[in-house]
């Protein structure tokens, strides 16, 4: 019984290291030699998409957070007759864009450096080089991430929250990948201060929900009907306030009872994570230490390093 227990104990050990090899393998430095003219590539095609269409930056950067609930680059395949993606899972159908954009980029970086930088790195680095764009903080991108091989569709439709989410769904949803935190979570939440929303997202807290801000709603229920289209036709800011600026003013709006999304306003109504939403309303520093260090947390979330996965030739598609 004391030796099963004790091979149990060791096993776990060796587990726990590999988990931590893996995390530590990541490293800004990667591509300094294999590929040194890649960051800024990325960077100059970002900047280039941002200033052609603002709300890019914030899709680009949502593009990375669906991704990275695995960060392998999955999200990026499409389907094929014989293939079945994570695009059709319901956070993502009809929702996340910005591909055109990372094929654009991943074609650049391939006639630099073929088959040498992942476009899970691609992605994670053009979610940080589009805050930027927007005027948001920068930081430094630990790399070496390789693609995933395969796709899974169940893990994107139950592991995504969506916009009627509740607070505890969110903190449990975020606390399963990574042990990100409440705090991580509402910081992360503070990616809505760039952006649109769809009509079908918004519709039910502008119509239902008794914690919103009247004169707020008024308007989006002009281009929200309660029945009918709710595409792209029928968009929204994120916030209102500030939409093509990555700042605080999204936490001041959630103080207003201005959240656009059930999902965004569940923060800032009566519960824990309040406090933190005052905070980060009150302190844009507060706020832009907490977002750099959860995303750098996210894009630690199960990375592929050293011989797991591959480098793909096109990120739509497996090699």
């Amino acid at each position: 019984m004391a030796s099963t227990a004790c091979c149990l104990i060791s096993l776990l050990v060796v587990i726990m290291a590999l988990a931590s090899a893996a995390s530590a393998q990541l490293t800004p430095t990667f591509y300094d030699t294999s590929c040194p003219r890649a960051l800024a590539t990325i960077k100059a095609a970002v900047n280039a998409a941002v200033a052609q269409e603002p709300r890019m930056g914030a899709s680009l950067v949502r593009l990375h957070f669906h991704d990275c609930f695995g960060c392998d680059a999955s999200v990026l395949l499409s389907d094929t007759p014989t293939f079945q993606g994570e695009q059709g899972a319901p956070g993502n159908n009809g929702s996340i864009r910005g591909f055109g954009v990372i094929d654009s980029i991943k074609a650049q970086v391939e006639a630099l450096c073929p088959q040498t930088v992942s476009c899970a790195d691609i992605l994670t680095l053009a979610s940080r080089d589009s805050v930027v764009a927007l005027g948001g903080p920068s930081w430094t991108v630990p790399l070496g991430r390789r693609d995933s091989t395969d796709a899974n569709l169940d893990e994107a439709t139950t592991d995504l929250p969506g916009p009627d989410s509740t607070l505890q769904q969110l903190i449990v949803a975020f606390s399963k990948k990574n042990n990100l935190s409440p705090t991580d979570m509402v910081a992360l939440s503070g990616a809505h201060t760039i952006g649109k929303a769809q009509c079908v997202t918004f519709r039910s807290h502008i119509y239902n929900d008794a914690n919103i801000n009247a004169t707020f709603a008024a308007p989006l229920r002009a281009i929200c009907p309660a029945t009918g289209p709710s595409g792209n036709t029928n968009l929204a800011p994120l916030d209102t306030t500030t939409p093509n600026t990555f700042d605080n003013a999204y936490f001041s709006n959630l103080l207003s009872q201005k959240g656009l999304l059930h999902s965004d306003q569940v923060l800032f109504n009566g519960g824990s994570t309040d406090n933190t939403v005052r905070n980060f309303a009150s302190n844009p520093a507060a706020f832009s230490s907490a977002f750099v260090s959860a995303m750098i947390k996210m894009g630690n979330i199960s990375p592929k390093t050293g011989s797991q996965g591959v480098i793909r030739l096109k990120c739509s598609a497996r090699n």
